[in-house]
């Protein structure tokens, strides 16, 4: 059985948040890009990851296109309890700059 990508959105005052479990790698983003679909991106997205296990470049391009979709409606994209393995991964690509990274949730 291969890992799986959990998702979960919370609707708040002025915020949207997205708990996202599990793997976030060539088979699931597509999952992730599903699910913000039908969100409002034009608020503050905040992006739950302290359950995600890996992020390979097909995550990693998955939250670039988030961030420049939050952008272009004038939102604001925050990834919160990001693993080291991936902050591995944005220092690599040089792009840890272009995210707001939270300690937690």
């Amino acid at each position: 059985m291969y890992p799986t990508l959990d998702l979960g959105v919370a609707v708040r005052p002025g915020r949207t948040v997205l708990t996202v479990t599990g793997e976030l790698d060539m088979d699931s983003a597509p999952r992730l890009t599903e699910a913000v679909d039908p969100l409002d991106l034009g608020r503050t997205v905040t992006l739950d990851l302290s359950a995600v296990t890996f992020v390979d470049s097909c995550g990693l391009n998955a939250l670039l296109a988030l961030r420049h979709r939050v952008r272009l409606v004038g939102g604001t994209l925050e990834l919160n309890g990001l693993p080291d393995q991936a902050l591995r991964l944005l220092d690599l690509t040089g792009t840890r700059s272009l995210f707001t990274l939270c300690a937690g949730p």
